[in-house]
């Protein structure tokens, strides 16, 4: 068997996400052997989108494809950076009118690889259908009897939502990882036909916070109902004594068949 790993990485939140991932990340490829690595980057510009310098910042740590979700278009300085580089996703599912792309095919460490960015719909902006992307994007990039290593992040609200997409894709994707709640599940596992699955990968940022945002304005938020802007948490705000981390998932998978081996929280 042909053994090759991937990492997924959980939402980067702001400076001290980005602090976290150069300080981190390297380490983790190096000592995991990972081949390739996937992060989302679409809170990392103060917490909402992205910038040019924040995408750098991210790759410069090992990253081989940054996606993101619905956070992508919060910075219009950004957008034109979206259709040049390759390395950024922004969700496939929404118009194909809208800049930038929402899938890529590359290769890798003697394997080919397909990385796609979803959104999910329950309980957000409904867009295009998710699963009827998937099948349309499978359809445009594979040929019969081949086995890429296809990798998902599905950013969305609803946990049921991410289930179920696992779950529709099952056999047919490599991996499936969920991102956008900021918040790592403890459900990661290989679905019966071989496809690894986690709900959600988790966050890069500050643990003691509220999502990685700065606890009091999340409390303003929701004890005044004022909607204040949030703002990424500082270390140890709380008192605590956890500060930034970085979390996500390393798979093994199997070249020759596209299957996952096995899956793990970092």
């Amino acid at each position: 068997m042909n053994i090759v790993r991937a990492a997924m990485i959980g939402d980067v939140v702001g400076e001290p996400g980005l602090k976290a991932l150069e300080d981190t990340l390297p380490k983790i490829i190096k000592d995991n052997a990972v081949d390739f690595t996937v992060a989302n980057g679409e809170n990392s510009a103060d917490g909402f989108g992205m910038t040019d310098v924040t995408l750098k910042r991210i790759l410069a740590c090992g990253v081989d494809v940054v996606t993101s979700g619905n956070h992508v278009w919060e910075k219009r300085e950004f957008w034109p950076t979206i259709d040049p580089v390759k390395k950024i996703l922004r969700p496939a599912n929404y118009s194909g009118n809208a800049p930038g792309r929402g899938w890529l095919c590359t290769e890798k460490a003697g394997a080919n690889w397909i990385i796609i960015n979803l959104q999910g719909r329950e309980f957000m902006t409904p867009i295009d259908c998710p699963f009827r992307s998937f099948d349309a994007i499978i359809a445009e990039s594979t040929t019969p009897g081949t086995f890429p290593i296809i990798m998902v992040d599905f950013h969305a609200e609803s946990s049921r939502e991410k289930e179920a997409l696992g779950h529709y894709l099952d056999g047919r994707a490599t991996l499936l990882a969920g991102t956008h709640t900021h918040v790592q599940t403890a459900d990661e596992r290989i679905l019966p036909k071989g496809t690894a699955y986690i709900t959600d990968l988790g966050m890069t940022g500050i643990t003691d916070s509220v999502i990685g945002m700065d606890v009091k304005i999340c409390l303003d938020r929701t004890r005044k109902q004022v909607l204040y802007r949030m703002e990424p948490a500082t270390n140890n705000q709380t008192g605590g004594t956890s500060g930034a981390e970085v979390q996500g998932i390393i798979a093994e998978i199997d070249i020759e068949s596209g299957k996952a081996v096995s899956v793990r929280r970092i």
